[in-house]
C-alpha cells in the first residue's frame, strides 16, 4: 500500500466517521481529574511522537477518539504489533506509512488507559487528512541484497534494567584507546566494563546522579560516553545524561513560553586510578542544555581517534546535539543557528579550557564560528535533526549518521562550518517545518543559494525507519566496508565509503548456530532496537536492546 492509498483510506475513514461521530467515544470519561491524569500520561509517554497540530514521528491524534472505535485505540496503545500482524486495515495502513512499530505500552493499567482516552477525547477537531501532496516515493531505487551472510555468536547478556523490552537499553560499546578495556552503556544509568564477556559495573551514573531520568525512553538517560585520549594519564571520562526540567539553571535555554521537557547534562569525571575496576568519584558538570521534548538530545560524545598529540584536533570533544524535538513541536527557529543557539549541531569543545560563557570549558579558536558576533562558537557544523553517531575513517574524514523525520535517513560527510539542512531540508529534499512535516518536495533552483550540504548517502523510509551506524569492519567478507542498519527492524546494511562520489548500500544477513535468521527472530521482538559496537581489536558486535544481548560478528 503506497502513501496515496493510505491518504485515501484516512479520508474515507474520516468521511465515514462524520456520519457516526456521536457513536465514537460515547463511553469515554469526561471527569476533569481523569483528563488531567491522562494529560500527564500523554506528555510522559506519547508527546514525543504525537501532537494535536500536525503529523510528526507518528500521526496527528486530534479527533482520533471521535472518529475511531474506542476499543481499537485501546488495543493499539497496548500492543500495535498484534493489530498489524493480524492485518487490521487501519493498523496496516499506519505501518505502511510510518514503517515502524510503535512501542507497546502493555504496562499501562486499565485506569491509565481510561485516563489517556479521556484526555485524547478533549481534542475534537478532525485533522486535514489530505495535505499538499509531496513526493510519494522520494528515492525510487531499492536496496539490493548482497547475498552475503555473516556468522554471529553469542557474547554477553547485559543485566535487565527494565521489566519489559527493551530489557537493557544498551547503546554504545567501545574500548578505552590506551588500555583496550571495553565498555558498554545502558541508558538507565550504568556504564559497564566487559571482562571476558561478563559485565561489571564501572560507573554507576544513576547512583552518582540521582536526578537522572531514563523514561519514557527515546534516548533519555545515559546518552553517551567518551574516554579522553590520555585517560591512562589524566583519568578523564565524559558522559551525557538527562535530568528533569528545571533541575538546575541551564547554560543554554530559551524563552519561558516554550516548554522544557528535559535537561541534557555534560559531565567530566576524574579518577586518580585509571586502572581501577570501578569509577567511584565525583564529577564536574560543565554544560546543561534545555530541550523541548525528550528526543534528539546529546546522543554522541567522541574524540577524533586519528588525532595525535600536537595535532590541532587532539583532546577536543565532539558533541552531537539534535534539535530536542523543537521542529516537530512547532519551534523550528530553535535550530536556526542564530544568536547563541547550539541546538541541531555538532559541537567541538576543549574540556580543559575556560573561555566559554560559563567558564567551565573552552571554545577552540579554530572552530568555524569562534569569536563571531551572533554565532555560538561551540558549533562545528549545524543543521541536524539527530546526529546520533559521529565517526572517522582511516583517511581522517569525519562522518555522522542523521536520523530523519518521516522520509529520509542520512549519512553526512562533516566539514567545519557547513550547514546540513535541518529543519528546512530532509535529505536532499525540501521540507516545511511549519506545515505538514510528512511531505517532502524536490529541490528548486533557489536551493543552491542556501549553501546546504546534502548527504553523501540517503535512504528513504521504504527501506528503513531510523539509521544507526556503524563501524568499519577490518576482517571477513565485508572487510573495509562500513556496517550500519535500521534501529527498529534490525535490517543490516553496508556501504563502501572509499569513493564518496559513488556510494550505494546493500543489505546483508546473519547466520546463528548454523541457521540463517533475522534479528527480529533472534531477539523475539518486532522492534529490535539495533546498535553496533567495536572493541580495540577491531572486533565488531551487534547489540539488540530488546533483549539486552550482544553478539560477535565472526566473519
Amino acid at each position: 500500500m503506497n502513501k496515496l492509498i493510505f491518504l485515501f483510506l484516512l479520508a474515507s475513514l474520516s468521511l465515514f466517521s462524520c456520519t457516526q461521530q456521536n457513536e465514537f467515544g460515547a463511553k469515554i470519561s469526561t471527569d476533569s481529574e481523569q483528563i488531567q491524569t491522562g494529560k500527564s500520561l500523554f506528555e510522559s509517554n506519547c508527546s514525543t511522537c504525537h501532537s494535536f497540530q500536525q503529523n510528526g514521528i507518528g500521526p496527528n491524534l486530534s479527533g482520533l477518539t471521535h472518529s475511531v472505535e474506542t476499543e481499537w485505540v485501546r488495543k493499539f496503545i497496548q500492543d500495535p504489533s498484534i493489530l498489524i500482524d493480524t492485518n487490521d486495515p487501519r493498523a496496516t495502513a499506519l505501518f505502511q506509512v510510518y514503517n515502524t512499530y510503535m512501542p507497546p505500552f502493555s504496562s499501562l493499567k486499565e485506569e491509565d488507559l481510561d485516563a489517556l482516552l479521556a484526555y485524547l477525547h478533549t481534542y475534537e477537531t478532525l485533522p486535514d487528512t489530505i495535505p499538499m501532496m509531496g513526493l510519494l516515493d522520494p528515492i525510487l531505487d531499492s536496496i539490493p541484497d548482497s547475498g552475503i551472510r555473516l556468522t554471529i555468536e553469542y557474547f554477553a547478556q547485559i543485566p535487565a534494567s527494565n521489566p519489559e523490552p527493551p530489557l537493557a537499553k544498551i547503546t554504545k560499546l567501545e574500548s578505552e584507546s590506551f588500555s583496550g578495556r571495553t565498555f558498554i552503556s545502558d541508558q538507565h544509568g550504568t556504564l559497564y566494563e566487559l571482562k571476558n564477556g561478563i559485565p561489571t559495573v564501572y560507573l554507576p551514573l544513576k547512583e552518582l546522579r540521582p536526578n537522572l531520568v531514563s523514561k519514557p525512553g527515546l534516548a533519555t538517560g545515559l546518552g553517551s560516553y567518551a574516554f579522553h585520549p590520555e585517560f591512562s594519564k589524566n583519568g578523564l571520562l565524559y558522559t551525557s545524561h538527562t535530568e528533569p526540567a528545571r533541575t538546575l539553571p541551564a547554560d543554554f535555554d530559551y524563552v519561558d513560553s516554550i516548554n522544557v521537557k528535559m535537561q541534557w547534562v555534560l559531565t567530566e569525571w576524574k579518577t586518580d586510578n585509571p586502572v581501577a575496576s570501578a569509577f567511584q568519584v565525583e564529577g564536574r558538570e560543565f554544560m546543561r542544555i534545555n530541550v523541548v521534548t525528550q528526543i534528539h538530545g546529546v546522543q554522541e560524545l567522541a574524540f577524533n581517534p586519528n588525532s595525535k598529540p600536537g595535532n590541532e584536533d587532539y583532546g577536543l570533544l565532539y558533541v552531537g546535539l539534535g534539535d530536542g524535538g523543537s521542529a516537530e513541536s512547532g519551534f523550528a527557529f530553535l535550530a536556526d543557528h542564530q544568536g547563541s543557539k547550539i541546538w541541531s549541531s555538532i559541537m567541538r569543545l576543549d574540556p580543559s579550557g575556560t573561555n566559554s560563557k560559563n567558564g567551565k570549558y573552552g571554545i577552540p579558536p579554530t572552530n568555524p564560528f569562534a569569536g563571531q558576533a551572533g554565532k555560538a562558537g561551540e558549533v562545528f557544523a549545524y543543521g541536524f535533526r539527530n546526529p546520533n553517531r559521529v565517526f572517522w575513517d582511516e583517511k581522517g574524514r569525519m562522518f555522522a549518521t542523521e536520523i530523519g523525520h518521516h522520509n529520509v535517513e542520512e549519512l553526512n560527510l562533516i566539514e567545519a562550518g557547513n550547514f546540513y539542512g535541518w529543519p528546512i531540508r530532509e535529505g536532499a529534499f525540501i521540507i516545511n517545518p511549519y506545515e505538514d512535516m510528512q511531505s517532502v518536495f524536490p529541490i528548486t533552483d533557489q536551493d543552491k543559494d542556501l549553501n546546504v550540504t546534502h548527504p553523501i548517502l540517503q535512504i528513504d523510509h521504504d527501506e528503513m525507519a531510523a539509521i544507526i551506524g556503524g563501524y568499519f569492519i577490518p576482517y571477513g567478507l565485508l572487510k573495509g566496508k562500513w556496517l550500519f542498519g535500521d534501529i527498529t527492524s534490525g535490517r543490516l546494511l553496508f556501504a563502501d565509503l572509499s569513493d564518496l562520489s559513488n556510494i550505494s548500500a546493500k543489505s546483508w544477513g546473519i547466520t546463528y548456530q548454523g541457521k540463517e535468521i533475522s534479528l527480529q527472530e533472534l531477539c523475539g521482538s518486532k522492534r529490535v532496537d539495533l546498535k553496533f559496537g567495536q572493541d580495540a581489536t577491531g572486533q565488531v558486535y551487534l547489540m539488540t536492546k530488546a533483549d539486552g544481548k550482544i553478539y560477535k560478528i565472526k566473519d
